[in-house]
């Protein structure tokens, strides 16, 4: 799938789900593939509808099986870095987190990318089910076959500091 299809897909699972975009929107709809030119196993797509000092509110789309490679948010300068909320809008979402490991999880990992996957804590997002990461913690997440849309609202987003466990991940918003 290239980025014009994607880009379409995310504008049609949004508002097929009932989310309005405008059609300034439309354009900025942002296909993240890292670098990985993998997007159909690792990858998001997502709209910033607000990024300012304060506060960031976005809506991410994850295809069938998609997962976001973990990462962190890490302090930047008075900052303690990114704290999100994710809150489920449709679809069903595995997050893992720090923390005590389950066993056995319920996501895939992407076997090309194995070995930089190491937090296995699992938080189940459903629709209207919510969970809020705090900064700097490892996580990473993926939909189910049946894709997912995740809102966030968090503090400020500045993507380009993010820390992934894959050195070969190129984070450019």
């Amino acid at each position: 799938m290239d980025r014009k299809e994607a880009q379409y897909k995310t504008i049609e699972t949004l508002t097929s789900a009932g989310l309005a975009l405008t059609e300034e929107e439309k354009q900025r709809v942002e296909i993240a593939d890292f670098g990985l030119n993998r997007l159909k196993q690792e990858g998001l797509q997502l709209i910033t509808y607000e990024n300012n000092v304060h506060y960031c509110a976005k809506e991410l789309v994850l295809f069938p099986n998609q997962t976001c490679p973990e990462h962190k948010h890490p302090p930047i300068g008075r900052s303690e870095g990114k704290q999100e909320t994710f809150r489920c809008r449709a679809g069903k979402v595995y997050l893992y987190v720090e923390g005590e490991q389950t066993e056995p999880i319920q996501a895939t990992i992407p076997k090309e990318s194995e070995a930089y996957y190491t937090v296995f804590h699992e938080i189940e997002l459903n629709p209207g089910e919510q969970y809020t990461i705090p900064p700097n913690t490892l996580h990473w997440f993926q939909a189910t076959d049946q894709g997912a849309i995740v809102s966030e609202f968090s503090t400020t987003s500045r993507d380009e500091y993010d820390i992934f466990t894959n050195p070969e991940i190129n984070r450019i918003p």
